[in-house]
């Protein structure tokens, strides 16, 4: 157990966050690009929910693995920093391997690398929070994670756009991956390491506060059976919050991961009336980028909004309102089985609404988590909170392919708009969510 730590300066703060702003760039690159990519390189829009199951497969794995262990890590660069290295590695290695695709198999390569390494990174993150940060102040450290993640989306979402703007070609023949998406995912692999260094060179982590006692500890965490035996342990035991939790983030990762697969392919054939290898489906999937970096661009200020509004409300009405807000937006969509036609402008509407969702849920969900939680496993229950995340998106990714070919007419578009129903039941489970960490501070 550390004792409770000194409060920082916000400038701490959004030095110790930056590296999700790196993390967060090269995340969106892959959310914004990935179905076009594979579009691109002949995938059916029915397969491309299976070829997107690296993300989710990887963090149900790799985030309990690594905060397991991270929990038990000490050396020179500290307890979290060595994995927010490792895993800045082989991201960047990943971002300039992924646009040199010419084939689906080498795509899913290079997916699964990337989605490997931005966990490794991604995990200790959470626990770093809860490490650095006095309780009073993890809901700001949170939020500020949210304004991070935030920048990273919406500069890495526009890039594409950018690119095209400064004369950089957006046509390539079908197979190949056009010069603005490449020089996109270049560009991401040097901004993601950069940002993580700066935040490995500039926080400093607090040691264990009894050596003898954590280095007997790390003696003992030897074998994955044993690592394996205790995530079950965990999963079963887990404190109230949490499992209340769980339902929330179930519906919400839901929602946002039917939004990942299929809004570009949706927006193409629905508002752009186009096909893959056409100029209409590049101009489309430049369009789809630039709405998810509006939605990110709205949950980058409305952040900021956060770290006001942590210190008037709870954690649990804020993320109620705000997950009721991204079901209007995402729910918007679903219109279109009714006959209405969105405009290429009437899609930044939704994205509004779901930009406000999006802001909190990167941060609220923590904030109510981490003080229910023990301090010296808080890396492992993030890890395990994040099963959470993954196992929807893996369900999403099985089988809502079949649900939108046989009752949403293969309409992709309608299938985003399912999602809205999804974040509204999360909402719903949230009023179930108890604790001392969603009352008045």
């Amino acid at each position: 157990m550390h004792t409770e730590r000194p409060p920082k300066t916000f400038l701490q703060i959004m030095y110790m966050c930056l590296g999700f702003f790196g993390i967060q760039f090269g995340w969106a690159l892959q959310m914004g690009n990935m179905s076009a990519i594979y579009s691109r390189l002949g995938a059916r829009e029915d397969q491309i929910p299976l070829l997107w199951l690296a993300a989710p497969v990887t963090g149900l794995l790799v985030q309990p693995l690594v905060g397991y262990f991270s929990d038990r890590t000490w050396c020179r660069l500290g307890r979290r920093r060595p994995y927010f290295l490792g895993g800045a590695i082989f991201s960047m290695i990943a971002l300039f391997l992924m646009p040199q695709a010419s084939a689906i198999w080498m795509a899913v390569i290079a997916l699964w690398i990337l989605d490997t390494s931005v966990n490794v990174s991604m995990e200790p993150f959470r626990a770093f929070v809860g490490d650095i940060l006095p309780k009073n102040q993890r809901k700001t450290g949170y939020a500020m994670q949210s304004v991070m993640i935030g920048a990273g989306a919406v500069i890495a979402s526009f890039l594409p756009q950018i690119l095209t703007s400064l004369g950089v070609s957006t046509e390539a023949p079908l197979g190949h991956i056009p010069n603005t998406v490449k020089y996109s995912f270049y560009i991401g692999a040097v901004v993601l390491m950069a940002a993580i260094l700066a935040t490995i060179k500039t926080t400093p982590e607090y040691p264990p506060a009894d050596m003898e006692a954590f280095k007997k500890l790390q003696k003992q965490t030897v074998s994955l059976k044993k690592t394996l035996g205790e995530m079950a342990r965990a999963f079963i035991t887990m404190p109230s919050t949490m499992r209340r939790l769980a339902a929330v983030q179930f519906f919400t990762w839901a929602a946002f991961m039917v939004m990942w697969v299929y809004f570009t392919p949706g927006i193409a054939a629905g508002v752009f009336h186009a096909e893959p290898g056409t100029p209409a489906y590049e101009t489309a999937a430049n369009w789809g980028s630039s709405c998810f970096g509006i939605y990110n661009g709205v949950a980058f200020v409305f952040a900021f909004a956060l770290l006001w509004l942590t210190t008037k409300f709870s954690a649990k009405a804020i993320h109620i309102v705000c997950l009721s807000i991204g079901g209007v937006g995402l729910g918007s969509l679903g219109l279109t089985l009714f006959g209405f036609e969105f405009t290429q402008m009437g899609l930044i509407f939704p994205m509004v609404c779901i930009g406000v969702a999006w802001s909190s849920i990167l941060s609220m969900p923590y904030a109510m988590l981490s003080n229910a939680l023990p301090a010296e496993k808080m890396g492992f229950y993030m890890g395990v909170f994040n099963f959470f995340i993954v196992i929807p998106q893996i369900c999403v990714n099985l089988f809502f392919g079949p649900f939108m070919k046989h009752f949403l007419g293969g309409s992709a578009i309608a299938a985003v708009g399912v999602g809205g129903i999804s974040l509204f039941i999360a909402a719903a489970f949230t009023f179930w969510v108890q604790g001392r960490e969603t009352a008045r501070e």
